[in-house]
């Protein structure tokens, strides 16, 4: 989910669904649209210099489209596959969650490869959006010296529903499906089928939230509309909080302060701390679910230094293993 596709109350959320299906150029009309790039550069000048690529990547389920970013410094280093989020059904390489965010990390030395996937609509579900999300993250393995990466260099991560697309791709490739990210980036996850139970400092954290935000019944139809069938719900790939989660690459969580989703969030961090799994959980004060889709202001511009500084540190860790 993410500002740049507002949820409807959980009673509408299939009148919403069916308004994607039939009608999407009303609901695009109506909906509000953040900052595109040049609005993003005019406030951040230092984003002009990043060079913007479309690229087109075969898919098992039909072509992808993606978007590479880099800056002006071409030396090899980490990069990142990106994953947007939109509650499944939403979102695109122009919101702000993708385009703000592969910007400011490529302006900052990072490149970045912005994957779409194809949305849950039209009887769309699970598999296909993992399948579309492994599909990208085996080509960008692939061309990673074209990305201005190595393989073992290149990182994976997304927001939200992105985030558990990409969470559930990392245990889809420590079971063999291919190599590895060197570390998975999760920005306020959704890695469960039912939102755990909230704590007591979350629960006081959101007690002031108005009826925009992302409710624990909302995320569940989100779900239900990803998975397709109630079975499907307790698939270890669907939701990566299910099953196993031992032998995955370093994890960092980045919680929203004030986000219902937090709770799954943490639970996914204390997962993978009993499991033995390398996890760093953080969250962003004053926050709440879909900042990054926030540009112009100060949760989000902190959220990115963050992640920055996240994958500088990677990098940092990886050669003093060397």
């Amino acid at each position: 989910m993410s500002a740049a596709t507002p949820a409807p109350r959980s009673s509408s959320f299939a009148s919403y669904v069916s308004l994607l299906e039939m009608h999407p150029e009303l609901l695009a009309a109506h909906l509000p649209k953040g900052p595109d790039s040049a609005a993003l550069v005019a406030r951040y000048p230092d984003l002009a210099a990043v060079d913007m690529r479309e690229i087109t990547i075969r898919g098992q389920h039909g072509d992808l489209p993606a978007r590479h970013y880099r800056g002006p410094d071409t030396s090899a280093g980490p990069a990142l596959v990106w994953v947007h989020g939109g509650a499944y059904v939403g979102g695109d390489l122009d919101m702000p969650e993708a385009n703000w965010v592969a910007l400011t990390l490529a302006a900052r030395g990072i490149p970045v490869l912005c994957v779409d996937y194809h949305k849950c609509l039209h009887g769309v579900c699970f598999p296909v959006p993992s399948d579309d999300v492994l599909a990208a993250w085996l080509w960008a393995v692939q061309h990673a010296d074209e990305l201005g990466a190595t393989p073992a260099e290149l990182h994976l991560g997304g927001a939200s529903a992105g985030a558990n697309l990409a969470a559930g791709v990392t245990k889809r490739l420590r079971d063999d499906a291919g190599p590895a990210p060197a570390s998975l980036l999760l920005v306020y996850p959704i890695v469960h089928p039912q939102l755990p139970p909230l704590s007591d400092p979350l629960r006081a954290a959101t007690a002031q939230l108005t009826g925009t935000a992302v409710t624990g019944d909302m995320v569940e139809e989100f779900n239900l509309q990803f998975a397709g069938t109630a079975d499907v719900l307790a698939d270890p790939y669907a939701f990566a909080g299910n099953g196993d989660i031992s032998g995955q690459p370093p994890v960092y969580v980045l919680n929203a302060d004030a986000d219902y989703l937090r709770a799954s969030g943490e639970a996914y961090a204390a997962q993978l701390d009993l499991a033995g799994v390398s996890v760093t959980v953080e969250f962003e004060p004053s926050a709440e679910h879909g900042h990054l889709n926030a540009p112009f202001q100060t949760p989000g511009e902190r959220s990115l230094e963050r992640i920055v500084c996240w994958l500088r540190g990677r990098a940092r860790t990886e050669v003093t293993r060397m």
